[in-house]
């Protein structure tokens, strides 16, 4: 096992009063496409994070599958120690897939989401953290068990050259398989990268404020800023231990993100995985900010739309 450690991102609710009002998912351009479609339960989104409490009464109607961790003493201690990891999972679900109507966004409630639970795991005794060996596995299954989208709201807990190979080949047979992995570049406000942002299955995401700014958390970097995306990390209320809580950063980012993805799969199914994500992240060859551009999610469906047909019956 490798001594790197995955920590969770986006713990960290950025805030700005002179913005209480506005709306994180209308600043990204979500809410034109979420009037359109609430997805499809052919999509699945994997969900790689804590253990999810699913009997929360929002998630009622979601489709909700788990891949349990091969070494099932991570799944005894998580429902030991992982009171805030559990929180942090059922945040980030709340944003995808809670009903319509929820306090929470519900982005794609009529996809599966699948979740496959790695923090805390068996080797540590914080709950915020895992091994980068277990992410490698997770990864693994949670691509053989279907996914299109994975959303990965965890991050490096420090940027590394390391080769980490057991997450790279993770990284590599996700891309083979056609998997579109949106992960959190982490709130440490520092420049770089890591195995994960750098790879070319991963969608990065940093956090944007109300105002359409980059936050000052989000970690940025070249390989981030050429290939990723950044969505809304402040504002948004989601799923917390006994009701709901505020939630943000990177983090929620990456699951606005996924969000958005998953409606745009669930009305192109056919489409290649790269036309979606250059749609999304309107790649420039010659971007050389380290700041991602700001997600514009109806702007992205249009572009997919002037060169495919749409299914019908996604409408929600």
């Amino acid at each position: 096992m490798c001594g790197v450690r995955i920590s969770i991102s986006g713990g960290r609710v950025i805030t700005d009063r002179g913005n209480a009002g506005a709306d994180p998912l209308e600043r990204v351009d979500l809410r034109r496409l979420m009037a359109r479609t609430v997805g499809r339960r052919a999509t699945r989104v994997g969900l790689i994070d804590g253990p999810l409490a699913t009997g929360h009464p929002d998630f009622s109607d979601a489709s909700i599958e788990l891949v349990p961790a091969r070494n099932t003493l991570a799944t005894a201690r998580a429902s030991e120690l992982a009171y805030e990891a559990s929180a942090h999972a059922s945040s980030v679900a709340g944003i995808l897939v809670t009903r319509r109507g929820s306090s929470a966004p519900a982005i794609c409630p009529g996809v599966t989401l699948v979740v496959r639970p790695v923090l805390p795991s068996a080797t540590s005794r914080d709950p915020g953290t895992a091994t980068a060996d277990d992410l490698a596995m997770a990864i693994v299954e949670a691509t053989d068990a279907g996914t299109h989208v994975l959303n990965l709201s965890l991050a490096l807990s420090a940027h590394s050259h390391h080769r980490h190979q057991a997450l790279r080949d993770a990284l590599d047979h996700a891309f083979r398989s056609g998997v579109i992995i949106v992960a959190a570049t982490g709130n440490e406000a520092t420049i770089g990268s890591t195995v994960i942002t750098r790879h070319p299955a991963v969608v990065p995401v940093i956090a944007y404020d109300l105002k359409g700014n980059p936050a000052r958390l989000s970690n940025l970097g070249h390989s981030i800023g050429r290939h990723g995306v950044g969505a809304t990390g402040e504002g948004i209320v989601s799923i917390g231990p006994g009701g709901m809580r505020t939630f943000g950063g990177t983090s929620a980012a990456t699951a606005v993100v996924t969000g958005a993805l998953a409606l745009m799969w669930s009305e192109f199914p056919e489409a290649d995985p790269a036309d979606v994500v250059s749609a999304v992240t309107r790649p420039a060859s010659r971007r050389a900010s380290v700041v991602a551009p700001l997600l514009k999610a109806w702007g992205a469906y249009e572009t997919l739309r002037a060169t495919r047909s749409v299914p019908g019956g996604t409408s929600g």
